[in-house]
């Protein structure tokens, strides 16, 4: 029998029931080909027509063994295969669950929140490190190995969604200066590492740190924060009020503040702190007795006693409605905003001075836009040149003389090929931001989360509260109206 012969033969035989399926696939697989944008991908139709037409290829092969054994195996072995493909492609493209790790946007996002993060309303990322195991993010447990592989690699290309970020969306993104981490330390990256300890010891001591490896954009770390400035504006933090291109933003419900607080004699309980909402990890307690000229920030407005002794302080992140309440608790004898101190801040050699609450300067941070054109001096190389160079892919870029240089060629105004994000944690004082290290690219972006599918409070055990019945299925933002 002929190819030809054979070929006519076998689509004769196939049921009517297949034929429906097939069509119904089929348009499935166009549509999401015209989404992609990409009609070289439509090539994979003719295996798409062979599993359910013609047959060629005996992916059914253990249905006609003799072996029940086999048979049994491999169909367990057929499901799990084709559940795993339908999750990849589900957490590629629609959305996936992320576990909120830190208290960076409490009382917004509480630590122990599991989120059903949308990718569609961005437009999902095409994977760019398409290999991977899909039910994990970057290291496979056990193994502790890499779950992805570095090759292929695809570019960034991001589908059509319903909008861009907006102000004030919550974001689930890539971890910016997660590109290089250290095996053992990941916490603090491994830039902060550099700054803290020097290159030569943290390199050369794999024993302490571990192995020094690169991770592609969509395999470093989530990171989920509130986005407060968009591309192409101007902000600036002025007593912890957020000011975009001059206009003062709404401040969240739950936005916190580290705050001093000082009872009259005795401490506050667990129990206390726990139905005021504040969690135990967040509390900070001046344990020692201070004396004159000890921790003098805290010491400027505390109560001493007629024997000398100094009742219990905390340093506390805060709510404005939680501060409502403690005033209104006789015990508390001190209740003041703590101001944060001037720390290292981006952009390194610009922000002298610059604190959590003071930021940006007089003129602000101006967020680059994809277009833009931007005259670059030694003045904002600083904090433009992470962008150009590392999250632009222009390794080359140097300033030689004042004057912007790219594969040796001197550039007059630089145009940035994507957008950028400042973000930032409602737990103002406590958060890890983009006011350490720097903006977000948009290729970096995952998606926003939509719901709180469940919540454990890790303090308390699973029948004793641990589980937060009240925040399952919680509008994730909503302070986004």
């Amino acid at each position: 029998m002929s190819f030809g012969e054979d070929f006519r033969r076998r689509i004769k035989e196939t049921k009517t029931t297949r034929w429906v399926r097939f069509g119904i696939v089929s348009l499935i697989f166009f549509g999401w080909v015209a989404w992609l944008g990409n009609w070289w991908v439509a090539l994979l139709f003719i295996l798409l027509f062979d599993i359910y037409i013609t047959g060629y290829i005996p992916l059914t092969w253990w249905k006609k063994s003799k072996n029940k054994t086999v048979r049994s195996v491999m169909s367990w072995v057929d499901a799990i295969l084709y559940a795993l493909v339908l999750v990849y492609f589900v957490f590629a493209f629609i959305g996936q669950n992320y576990q909120i790790p830190s208290s960076s946007l409490e009382k917004t996002l509480l630590t122990g929140d599991y989120l059903f993060v949308n990718k569609f309303v961005y437009g999902p990322r095409v994977p760019m490190t398409p290999v991977n195991f899909p039910l994990v993010h970057n290291t496979l447990p056990v193994l502790n190995c890499k779950s992805y592989l570095d090759n292929p690699s695809l570019p960034y290309h991001r589908l059509k969604g319903l909008r861009k970020v907006e102000q004030g969306d919550i974001v689930v993104f890539n971890f910016p200066a997660g590109d290089t981490v250290m095996t053992k330390v990941q916490n603090p990256d491994y830039y902060s590492l550099i700054n803290m300890f020097g290159r030569n010891v943290v390199l050369n001591n794999p024993e302490q740190f571990g192995e020094r490896i690169w991770r592609p954009v969509d395999r470093r770390e989530n990171y989920v924060k509130r986005c407060v400035g968009l591309p192409g504006q101007r902000l600036r933090i002025v007593d912890g009020e957020i000011f975009v291109d001059g206009v003062k933003m709404e401040m969240p419900k739950d936005a916190q503040f580290n705050h001093v607080v000082q009872t009259r004699r005795f401490p506050i309980t667990e129990e206390q702190w726990d139905e005021l909402g504040v969690s135990k990890d967040d509390i900070y307690m001046e344990q020692k007795l201070m004396t004159e000229g000890d921790s003098l920030t805290l010491a400027a407005n505390r109560l001493i006693m007629d024997n000398g002794k100094v009742p219990p302080i905390y340093v506390v992140p805060l709510t404005s409605g939680m501060v409502d309440k403690l005033r209104q608790d006789p015990s508390v004898a001190v209740l003041y905003r703590l101001s944060p101190h001037a720390e290292p801040l981006f952009p390194a050699g610009v922000s002298e001075g610059w604190t959590r609450a003071d930021y940006g300067g007089e003129d602000g941070l101006l967020i680059p836009s994809k277009g833009m054109q931007l005259p670059i001096t030694d003045e904002n190389w600083a904090t433009y040149e992470r962008a150009i160079r590392v999250y632009e892919n222009n390794p080359t870029a140097q300033m030689v003389n004042g004057v912007l240089h790219i594969d040796g060629k001197p550039v007059e105004f630089y145009e940035f090929k994507m957008d950028y994000y400042f973000m930032m944690g409602d737990n103002r004082d406590n958060s890890l931001d983009s006011r350490y290290w720097g903006f977000v690219p948009e290729d970096h972006v995952i998606g926003t989360p939509m719901r709180v599918l469940i919540s454990f409070d890790k303090d308390k055990s699973l029948f004793d509260g641990g589980i937060r019945w009240n925040r399952v299925l919680k509008d994730a933002n909503p302070d986004k109206k």
